[in-house]
C-alpha cells in the first residue's frame, strides 16, 4: 500500500507549531490523503528559502511574510526574486511573544539594547520592529538588531546574554519564562490580525501536483481538528513527546494549552487570513526597504486548493 503513496518532504523549523505534521503522521490523516509525509528541518529562512528555490523539498512551513519578500526579491538570500513561490494554506498567527533578559521588564528598557531576529528584512523582524515603534522606539537610532537564526538559536543566544530581546512562541516563550526571563507582550495584542506560519508551494510544482496539494490540506486540517478535540489530549502529548523527545512532559501540556487556545491557537479552517495577511503587506511597507513595491495578497497566496480541498469554514 505504501508504494501507492504520494511521497512528499515538507521543511519545517522546529517548534511546537510543527504537531498537527506530527498527528498526520501517526494518526494516518496524511495517509488516508494518499500522502507519505517527511520532515526537513531547516536553521534559518535564508537556508530554507535557498533550498526552496532549489526544489530541495515539496513544502515550506514558514512565515507568510518570507514568501512575500522572496517573491519580490527582498530576501536576505542572494537568490534574487522568486515568483513561483505561494502560499496555499494558513496555519497560526506565528504564537509570537517578546521575550526579554530579565533584567528588561518594559519595551522602554530596550533602549539602546541587542535584539534579535531571525533575517534582518523577513519573517518576523517587522513585528519586532512595529512592537518597538509603538512603543516609541526607533530602529535606528534606539536599539540594535542582529540576526540570530531560527527560534532555537534565538533563544541560546538569549539566554546567554548575547542579546536582550527576541520574538519567541511554545515552546521557547514557556522555557524562557521558567527560567527567570520576562515574556513582556502577545504580538497579537500589539498589531492585531496577523498571518503567521503558513503551507507553501512552488507554483510551477503545485500545478502538476495539484492532487498531492490538495491532499495536503486535508490532511492537515484533519489533524488540527483532531487536536482541538479535548478527549485527544493525552494522546496528542504522546505523540508531541514522541517526535520531540526534549520535551518535559509538563512543558509538552503547557504547549498544548497555549496552541489550542481557541481564540489565539490554530486555525482551524486551515486558510489564510486575510486580514492578517493585509497586516504582514502593511508592516513590510513600512518597516521594509524605501523603494520596496507590493502587490495585493493575491500575489502571495493562491486560494484554489484550499477551495479544492472543501469545506472547511471562512475565516
Amino acid at each position: 500500500m505504501a508504494r501507492d503513496l504520494a511521497n512528499l518532504t515538507v521543511n519545517v523549523f522546529p517548534g511546537g507549531f510543527n504537531w498537527p505534521i506530527y498527528v498526520g503522521q501517526d494518526q494516518g490523516f496524511f495517509r488516508a490523503h494518499g500522502l507519505s509525509v517527511a520532515l526537513q528541518g531547516t536553521p534559518d529562512s535564508m537556508t530554507q528559502m535557498t533550498d526552496f528555490a532549489a526544489g530541495r523539498f515539496d513544502i515550506a512551513m514558514t512565515a507568510v511574510d518570507n514568501i512575500v519578500a522572496y517573491v519580490e526579491g527582498q530576501g536576505q538570500a542572494p537568490i534574487g526574486p522568486q515568483p513561483d513561490f505561494v502560499a496555499v494554506m494558513g496555519v497560526d498567527t506565528g504564537f509570537l511573544s517578546l521575550v526579554t533578559a530579565p533584567e528588561i521588564r518594559s519595551v522602554a528598557d530596550l533602549r539602546g539594547k541587542t535584539l534579535s531576529v531571525d533575517a534582518m528584512t523577513t519573517g518576523y523582524a517587522f513585528v519586532l520592529y512595529e512592537i518597538m515603534r509603538r512603543a516609541g522606539l526607533d530602529r535606528d537610532r534606539d536599539y540594535a538588531v542582529v540576526s540570530a537564526g531560527g527560534m532555537a538559536q534565538r533563544w541560546q543566544g538569549l539566554r546567554e546574554g548575547r542579546h536582550h530581546a527576541t520574538l519567541l512562541s511554545a515552546p521557547y516563550n514557556l522555557v524562557a519564562g521558567d527560567s527567570g526571563f520576562n515574556v513582556l507582550v502577545r504580538a497579537t495584542d500589539v498589531i492585531g490580525p496577523y498571518q503567521g506560519n503558513v503551507a507553501a508551494v512552488r507554483r510551477s510544482w503545485a500545478a502538476q501536483n495539484t492532487d498531492t496539494v490538495v491532499g495536503y490540506i486535508r490532511a492537515y486540517r484533519a489533524a488540527v481538528a483532531w487536536l482541538r478535540v479535548a478527549a485527544n489530549r493525552d494522546e496528542a502529548i504522546e505523540i508531541l513527546l514522541r517526535h520531540s523527545p526534549q520535551f518535559p512532559e509538563a512543558l509538552a501540556a503547557r504547549t498544548y494549552a497555549e496552541l489550542l487556545d481557541p481564540e489565539f491557537g490554530f486555525f482551524p479552517d486551515c486558510q489564510v487570513d486575510p486580514r492578517g495577511l493585509t497586516c504582514v503587506l502593511a508592516l513590510r511597507a513600512r518597516h521594509g526597504l524605501a523603494d520596496a513595491r507590493l502587490g495585493g495578497i493575491e500575489r502571495y497566496y493562491d486560494p484554489q486548493y484550499w477551495r479544492a480541498a472543501g469545506p472547511g469554514g471562512d475565516r
